[in-house]
């Protein structure tokens, strides 16, 4: 009996080792680890086929459907970011007045979702962390006075388009041909802009004259 429980002793031990020393993949990721990047193309398009593009010199901010133009370091930094790739792929930069085959956007978009807790079912599932018999009161039961409450959660985004320019006249329609968004913490930090962009890009080997 005394070898079993030693036995059982060493097992749980290393259990515990185990589990203690194994890392959560999701709690220990890093800011730049928990970023999502997701790239779409026009599988149809030959991007060598196009020579120029042009980009405004600021970015939309779409909030909960509504929209506008802003000019700040942030967007200054991911329109500069977006030239430096765009350049490096091969295409040129013009004014939007010198008629280019391709145009981009950058768009930060905001997305407010609100959504209701209802305190009754919150203790019903978590009343006995604190039950009334800790407090001394054994015979007694939560009671919440206020039945519910409102929250909000906001969530952002950063997407930046390609849009077909030189066909656009020919098919009646402004195409976008290349799309990349990101999401996650942090990436509304101009110091992480270069970065952001080059991962779409990196993505995109196709997006290349």
């Amino acid at each position: 009996m005394k070898k079993i429980a030693q036995a059982l002793l060493v097992v749980v031990g290393c259990t515990w080792l185990f589990t203690s020393c194994t890392k959560d993949p999701v709690s220990n990721l890093t800011t730049e680890e928990s970023r999502i990047y997701i790239t779409d193309h026009d599988s149809t398009v030959n991007f060598s086929n196009y020579n120029t593009y042009s980009i405004s010199d600021s970015i939309a901010v779409i909030d909960n459907g509504n929209s506008k133009h802003e000019s700040s370091a942030v967007g200054s930094a991911y329109i500069a970011a977006v030239k430096k790739y765009m350049n490096q792929a091969g295409f040129t930069l013009v004014s939007k007045s010198d008629h280019p085959d391709l145009g981009v956007d950058v768009t930060h978009i905001i997305n407010t979702s609100t959504g209701v807790i209802t305190y009754g079912d919150y203790w019903d599932n978590y009343g006995g962390y604190w039950d009334p018999y800790y407090w001394g009161y054994p015979d007694y039961s939560y009671y919440v006075p206020y039945g519910y409450s409102i929250y909000q959660v906001k969530e952002g985004a950063l997407s930046i388009d390609i849009l077909d320019l030189k066909n656009a006249s020919e098919n009646n329609n402004i195409n976008m041909i290349w799309t990349g968004l990101i999401r996650g913490s942090g990436i509304l930090d101009a110091g992480v802009a270069d970065s952001q962009v080059k991962a779409l890009f990196d993505q995109s080997p196709y997006l290349k004259k």
